[in-house]
């Protein structure tokens, strides 16, 4: 099983490589970013990628989309600092196969790799169990559509977030400056604000931003 780590920091990728290197029949390449790790998956055809949501540039759920694109079959765990529920909602629509937190223990890091590469899903207990309270939903009770962002409109809000410019989130997404104003535009419409601003204190209430 040939599997791929993509984390900016170095730190992570080590400690998942010598967790790894104990395992029979892994073999291990690293990316440090979405662009490194679209390359890498291109020329190595992993079967598994371990993935980061929150990385400089092109973020995690961007990448899900495009390896997905690349490979409909391409198996993919979120390894992730952010546990809140709309964070594995988001990654499990994009076509993320499975979802832990970076907290969990080793084991339960090497069970959830070894449950996707056989062919499983996989979502940590804990994190499942705030999935099912999320999808319990008072009638009548004041929220935000967050659930009903694209891919695209939740990595811009994660990116505005983080204090990118449009321009920043143009060139990290790989789109023009008038289609990320524009997309800014549709998320005012559809969070119903008037202000960027709003958006950016959205994010960071939402748990959407934050490294």
């Amino acid at each position: 099983m040939r599997i791929l780590i993509v984390d900016d920091h170095p730190i992570v990728r080590s400690g998942l490589r010598r967790l790894l290197s104990g395992e029979e029949g892994y073999e291990v390449r690293e990316a440090a970013g979405g662009r490194e790790a679209l390359a890498a998956f291109r020329e190595w055809r992993p079967g598994l990628v371990v993935l980061d949501l929150s990385m400089p540039g092109l973020g995690g759920l961007e990448v899900i989309s495009r390896l997905r694109m690349e490979d409909p079959a391409a198996r993919i765990l979120v390894l992730s600092m952010h546990t809140e529920p709309i964070y594995a909602t988001r990654a499990l629509q994009a076509g993320a196969a499975g979802f832990i937190g970076k907290n969990a223990p080793p084991d339960r890091l090497l069970g959830a790799i070894r449950r996707l590469a056989a062919g499983h899903n996989y979502i940590d207990h804990e994190i499942a169990q705030e999935l099912a309270f999320a999808a319990v939903r008072v009638p009548g009770a004041p929220g935000l559509p967050l659930q009903d962002l694209s891919a695209r409109e939740f990595e811009i809000m994660r990116l505005l977030g983080d204090g990118n410019s449009l321009q920043q989130i143009a060139d990290a997404i790989g789109i023009s400056y008038k289609t990320a104003a524009n997309c800014c535009g549709q998320l005012k419409a559809k969070l119903r604000v008037a202000r960027t601003a709003d958006l950016v204190r959205i994010a960071v209430q939402n748990g959407i931003a934050g490294r």
